[in-house]
């Protein structure tokens, strides 16, 4: 089995941080200590369009700090020897990732011992930018489906997709609204009619109750916002929050069933 199958082998808690924000070694290990089962290392951009004003904040301070692909890489590098068995994400956006090829980016990827990708703006229909060369070096490029994915536009969707299926529970940015249950449950439903990847459902996932109650429908609960304000506030000081929070969440998710 690989690291990601291992992790969601029962409801999974995947947890979320942008690199180069705070003392981002310390805050992974945190987040690994407090009962997180799937890292999602994120990767600073300057628009980041997807997400709320919690991870934009976030991509600012690393930016600030002047934080670069290389330090992004070095991170996962040492996770790895750190965390030799937890499933580590790169999540991103287009143009850090191909800039120097699709192919340099894959085998960076690759020595640094991550595990899959998550590019928030290639969509399937142009997954030769990227796609390809991932599944080369046994990257799983891990796909985004949303409220409005319909049927018509689910296979493509799935088409190429690896690791698990990561599944927007709300038509926004990150962070600001959380989906009702009985819709969650309906679109996982959906879902897993279609492929037999895990669904990971995100955006907007807060408290303890809320993911519960997604961990009773789904495979794996996404946290980012929650935890990237608890660096914003805390600075260096923010691994005890995050160990703290991540360890509540993961009880209530591995519970949940």
């Amino acid at each position: 089995m690989t690291r990601i199958s291992e992790a969601f082998s029962s409801p999974a808690l995947v947890c979320f941080v942008t690199a180069g924000d705070g003392d981002t070694a310390a805050n992974l290990d945190a987040l690994v200590e407090g009962g997180a089962d799937v890292i999602e290392l994120g990767m600073p951009f300057t628009d980041p369009m997807a997400d709320g004003p919690a991870i934009q904040a976030a991509n600012l301070r690393a930016l600030a700090r002047r934080t670069t692909t290389a330090d992004i890489f070095a991170l996962a590098e040492q996770f790895r020897l750190r965390h030799p068995d937890v499933p580590l994400i790169l999540m991103g956006y287009a143009n850090p990732m191909i800039r120097r090829g699709p192919e340099w980016f894959a085998e960076e990827c690759a020595k640094a011992g991550v595990d899959g990708v998550i590019c928030v703006d290639i969509p399937p229909e142009e997954d030769e930018a990227l796609g390809p060369a991932l599944r080369a070096k046994g990257i799983a490029p891990i796909r985004l489906a949303t409220p409005t994915t319909d049927a018509k536009r689910l296979p493509a969707v799935l088409q190429g997709s690896d690791g698990f299926v990561y599944y927007v529970s709300v038509a926004g940015i990150t962070g600001k609204q959380q989906a009702a249950t009985a819709s969650i449950e309906e679109a996982v439903g959906k879902l897993k009619a279609s492929t037999d990847l895990p669904i990971a459902v995100g955006f907007g996932v807060r408290t303890s109750e809320q993911a519960s109650a997604i961990a009773k429908v789904a495979d794996g609960v996404v946290v980012g916002s929650a935890l990237v304000e608890l660096v914003g506030k805390y600075g260096a000081d923010a691994p005890a929050a995050l160990r703290e929070l991540t360890s509540a969440l993961a009880d209530a998710v591995h519970s949940a069933r």
